[in-house]
């Protein structure tokens, strides 16, 4: 605090929920898949979710589980930049199921269906990506931009010249245009396109199947028929932002038991050691069934952890 360190004694036990390990360098660099340096990755929580939950429960015997289908909950981020040079992170949540949009690599290829789980789009792109920088680009048509927005930049009737002076967004009059200004193989992306659009006219997609589900259905416009995610990209000026791998928050965290207590390296309790949140391993074995699948553990664990600590049993 300002005035010091303060000690605070506790009478039952301690709870570990300090937001996982999002913005721990050094854990990432030994966890995430192609993340060598531990900087490549932008992190959505807040600095301060930095592993300090991990390292304390680490300190008296906890072992982080390691072993999980993936560390980290995924989400695909784009960098912001600011006037005073610094950069923010923004999550690609909304507009990739949208119709008219398609994300490719550097080689100008798609890779994923754009409209499922933010998860799922990184999880390919980390396996697809070709070299070693693992980042896709969005591509859409002005149009699109204008009723849906693309990433930050906002649909009309907010300006997208700002973000287009900025470099957050990239813009060409052509496709090979675009595609040299962001650095994609140019005759990747019109070969890419052009099998796109000729299926996206009668609302198909045969590579990947956007719009065949009906949580794909949901996030499109139900107000475009008949598949509600798919359009062609067609009449420029086109746009594209660079989306790189990035999370909402990290999956690998502390074992512990049904109780949420945190287990030694003989699986046995810690006695009056305690984690919930993210600061727990994913009670789904690292996978990403739905959105706020960090969320609910948190609550759920939280409230068994106090019960359990202030010897609750009887049903609520």
């Amino acid at each position: 605090t300002a005035g010091g360190e303060v000690t605070i004694h506790a009478r039952k036990a301690v709870v570990l929920a300090a937001g996982g390990f999002p913005n721990d360098i050094e854990r990432r660099k030994a966890l995430f898949p192609r993340t060598p340096t531990g900087l490549e990755h932008l992190a959505l929580p807040p600095l301060g979710a930095s592993g300090d939950g991990l390292r304390l429960g680490e300190s008296v015997g906890a072992r982080v589980a390691d072993d999980l289908h993936s560390p980290v909950a995924w989400a695909p981020v784009s960098k912001v930049p600011y006037k005073d040079g610094s950069f923010g992170h923004f999550p690609h949540i909304i507009e990739r199921a949208k119709p008219g949009i398609i994300g490719v690599l550097a080689n100008g290829k798609r890779f994923v269906n754009e409209a499922n789980g933010y998860y799922d789009y990184v999880s390919a792109m980390v396996a697809s990506a070709p070299g070693e920088q693992v980042a896709s680009w969005l591509i859409c048509s002005h149009s699109f931009q204008r009723r849906y927005g693309l990433g930050i930049s906002r649909p009309f009737p907010l300006p997208v010249a700002p973000f287009i002076r900025s470099g957050y967004l990239k813009r060409g009059d052509t496709i090979e245009q675009l595609a040299n200004a962001c650095g994609i193989d140019a005759h990747g992306l019109s070969a890419t396109l052009s099998e796109y659009n000729r299926h996206a006219r009668q609302g198909q997609d045969p590579a990947f199947g956007r719009g065949s589900t009906p949580y794909n259905r949901k996030q499109g416009d139900a107000l475009h028929q008949p598949n509600p995610c798919v359009a062609p990209i067609e009449q420029g000026p086109f746009y594209a932002v660079k989306v790189e791998p990035g999370c909402f928050g990290t999956f690998a965290g502390l074992r512990t038991n049904a109780h949420a207590q945190v287990l030694d390296a003989q699986q046995q309790p810690i006695a009056g050691l305690y984690a919930a949140g993210c600061d727990m391993a994913s009670i789904m074995g690292g996978h990403y069934p739905a959105g706020g699948i960090n969320l609910g553990p948190a609550a759920t664990f939280g409230y068994i952890a106090g019960r359990h600590i202030a010897g609750v049993s009887a049903y609520e």
